[in-house]
């Protein structure tokens, strides 16, 4: 297919990574797909994605209009040389105008956005989400929603590129890591099993906010708001404002970890590498800040595919629907709760047998059965697009 695809390579700048780009462009392109890409820097508009927030809102009212003029415009030259078959992107409502996805479609080009935060953000897609021939789904749950404001969803869990995410045949280092951001739960996961004398080492964006000491995410509480209210319209600035005030009505307060375990942004290969390097990869499976909510949410997460692509052992929390992709506790192990993490975590360190046992099915399994060259091929076949 001659596929038109548009999507920023990662969801904002805290990430040193080309997430996107490695896990659905690639893809596209080794699957023999005629590729375009939207010629565009879409890296302020993706952290500017929140039309709640007043001051993105202005952001967004000015750059969407040009955002979607320029697309139209690279589209049609492109259709014109070569008839596109399909639109691929990756937008928020921030990042369209609706008006331009229902032109893409007169143009007789069929439609497709993939999004995956609907579980606790799906109110960021739900004006454009409707004008999409098809809408690619990670979260089960929410199929019923998108149909609900007349979207047409079609159930595509997330998934590793196998070209990306692969062994390194290096020596193990760290007996548990994570890699990624801190929020929600994690700290206070972090916190506990450094509490039972566990060995476990984190990286990734925001950590540094939890080492006692001065650093630019630990300083005193009125300087720390006024640096991020000076760059609010930085993802960076945001998120560093938000830690501020709960760390302010004490969510964050007492959560402390030591400078040894904690690291920072990792990028695609290092991440990947350090895979390899941990005996246990920790996974977390919560939303955002919904623990604190009346309604919990978890879901099923890009990291449950990288990990054992990249053939590392995971560790997760479970989940129903995880069932559907892993046989549990032979190709991935699930753990219920703070204690029986630290259980799980102490027999499989003790047991170096039965983890690598574990660690190479789901290496297997995810190299049959969960790249995203098999997600997208058997995606655009429901479609009708492929036979």
């Amino acid at each position: 297919m001659h596929i038109f695809f548009a999507a920023d390579n990662a969801l904002n700048s805290l990430f040193k990574s080309n997430i996107w780009r490695n896990n659905l462009y690639l893809p596209l392109v080794d699957l023999g797909h005629d590729v375009v890409e939207f010629d565009f820097d879409l890296k302020s508009t993706f952290e500017n994605v929140d039309m709640d927030d007043p001051w993105q809102r202005k952001f967004i009212n000015k750059n969407r209009p040009v955002v979607t003029a320029e697309l139209l415009k690279q589209i049609r030259k492109a259709h014109s040389e070569k008839p596109i078959d399909l639109f691929f992107s990756y937008f928020y409502d921030a990042c369209v105008q609706p008006s331009a996805i229902d032109e893409i479609r007169r143009m007789g080009i069929v439609t497709v956005n993939w999004y995956c935060n609907g579980a606790h953000q799906f109110n960021k897609v739900r004006e454009i989400s409707p004008h999409y021939d098809w809408c690619l789904v990670p979260e089960k749950f929410r199929l019923e929603s998108y149909k609900a404001i007349g979207a047409r969803p079609l159930y595509c869990q997330e998934a590793a590129n196998p070209d990306i995410y692969r062994p390194f045949d290096i020596p193990l280092e760290f007996d548990v890591s994570f890699i990624g951001q801190a929020y929600g739960e994690r700290p206070g996961f972090i916190r506990d099993l450094i509490k039972h004398d566990i060995d476990v080492r984190v990286w990734g964006y925001g950590w540094n906010g939890y080492v006692v000491g001065v650093t630019s995410e630990n300083l005193p509480l009125a300087k720390r708001i006024g640096r991020a209210a000076r760059k609010l319209f930085t993802a960076d600035g945001r998120h560093i404002l938000m830690k501020n005030l709960r760390g302010a009505s004490g969510i964050d307060q007492q959560v402390v970890l030591p400078a040894s375990a904690v690291g920072g942004p990792l990028d695609d290969e290092e991440m990947v590498r350090l895979f390899s390097r941990s005996k246990i990869n920790l996974g977390f499976s919560s939303c955002g800040e919904t623990h604190v909510s009346d309604k919990r949410i978890v879901q099923v997460r890009l990291r449950d595919f990288e990990v054992p692509m990249s053939g590392g052992f995971y560790m997760v929390e479970y989940l129903e629907e995880l069932e559907d992709f892993f046989d549990i506790g032979k190709e991935i192990v699930c753990y219920r709760g703070p204690d029986d993490l630290v259980d799980k975590i102490r027999y499989y360190l003790s047991h170096d047998d039965e983890r690598e046992s574990i660690r190479i099915a789901g290496h297997e399994r995810c190299l049959r059965d969960h790249s995203w060259q098999k997600r997208l091929t058997d995606s655009f076949r429901a479609m009708g697009l492929e036979p």
